[in-house]
């Protein structure tokens, strides 16, 4: 019916829409999860493709913060947003134990992971 009315869990996203960023990391993603802590089973935090990218590109890489939003192709904010943002998580996975499951695991997706509920 063309004259249908939105309920009210339909809630348009407000803001900016969010860039598409540029990945070119071509490893498969894997989940982490403490081995000391197996009942804590289901607890963890899940890091964003563009999160681990910065990651590699700012910690590994050693690129500055500016070069790393070129290559992601997003502004330099954006970039340190994400990239505190990622390195908050981390923080506390190791502090409280919490496992890290890495968000578009290719394995998960495909049903080759071993944690991953099929």
């Amino acid at each position: 019916m063309p004259d249908e009315i939105p309920t009210r869990n339909e809630c348009p996203r407000r803001g900016r829409p969010r860039l598409r960023r540029i990945i070119t990391s071509t490893s498969e993603s894997r989940c982490y999860q403490p081995c000391c802590c197996p009942e804590q089973d289901g607890t963890g935090i899940s890091l964003q493709p563009e999160e681990i990218e910065l990651i590699r590109l700012i910690d590994l890489e050693g690129l500055e913060q500016e070069e790393a939003a070129e290559k992601l192709g997003v502004s330099r904010k954006t970039a340190w947003r994400d990239l505190h943002e990622a390195r908050r998580k981390i923080a506390d996975a190791l502090v409280n134990g919490k496992g890290i499951e890495m968000a578009g695991c290719q394995k998960a997706a495909e049903g080759r992971c071993p944690k991953c509920p099929r």
